[in-house]
């Protein structure tokens, strides 16, 4: 059956005015609406509503005491209104996804090595250091172990409650690096600590494998895909 694009096209001419499309999502909120509250709601003038409202038509109708409500076209109408809304947004998020100054792989691993020393250091200084003096080979090996695995844990500890917080553990800040969320929304614990599980020590090489095959600069590592998570260069021109 061949469509009408004349058709289609006043439709669409129909609800490309804000105003309306306004309207319709207030209706399929509240289910209906009178004509003296939308024009409490939308601000205009009688004769302007009340153009707009015969622009609608198809797709609402009255009810037996003289509201408005949405007919079952407004209804997919509606639909429509969400699903080209929800590409507007994809579309911004991946315009502002591709101006992002992305931090390369020599600086991210220089912030990284930063931080795993300075973790390395404290846990060395709370776990190794007093066991020299004692002369236990035995005791010097099981102290070992326990470092390797404060240390592990406390990296990642480290990295969660730093980069949820603002972003940036102290290696990212002395290179000038920042994880922010693909999404454009604020950096969260969360979000921060699922990235930060590729950071131990056994999954790292696969982390950073998987990443680089998948040849996506804004992930270099796998974890960040999973976690929605990259990282931009502050100094970059």
């Amino acid at each position: 059956m061949a469509i009408e694009q004349g058709n289609v096209s006043k439709i669409l001419s129909v609800l490309s005015h804000p105003l309306r499309r306004e309207i319709l999502l207030d209706l399929s909120e509240k289910g209906e609406s009178s004509f003296t509250d939308m024009l409490n709601l939308l601000k205009v003038d009688t004769g302007k509503l009340s153009f707009h409202l015969r622009n609608l038509s198809p797709f609402i109708e009255q009810t037996p005491n003289g509201k408005y409500k949405l007919s079952r076209a407004g209804e997919s109408a509606v639909r429509v209104i969400h699903d080209v809304e929800s590409w507007a947004e994809a579309a911004d998020i991946e315009r502002e996804q591709s101006q992002l100054p992305l931090a390369s792989f020599s600086k991210r691993l220089s912030a990284y090595l930063i931080d795993f020393t300075l973790i390395l250091a404290i846990t060395m200084a709370l776990t190794i250091l007093p066991q020299i003096f004692t002369y236990s080979t035995e005791t010097l090996t099981s102290s070992i172990n326990t470092m390797l695995f404060i240390t592990v844990v406390f990296l990642w500890l480290y990295s969660m409650l730093f980069e949820g917080f603002s972003g940036q553990s102290l290696g990212k800040r002395v290179i000038g690096l920042k994880v922010v969320r693909t999404d454009g929304k604020t950096m969260s614990y969360e979000h921060a600590s699922i990235r930060n599980f590729g950071k131990i020590l056994p999954l790292l090489p696969f982390d950073v494998l998987i990443g680089m095959r998948m040849k996506n600069e804004m992930f270099k590592r796998y974890f960040d895909k999973l976690a929605g998570t990259t990282v931009i260069d502050l100094r970059s021109q």
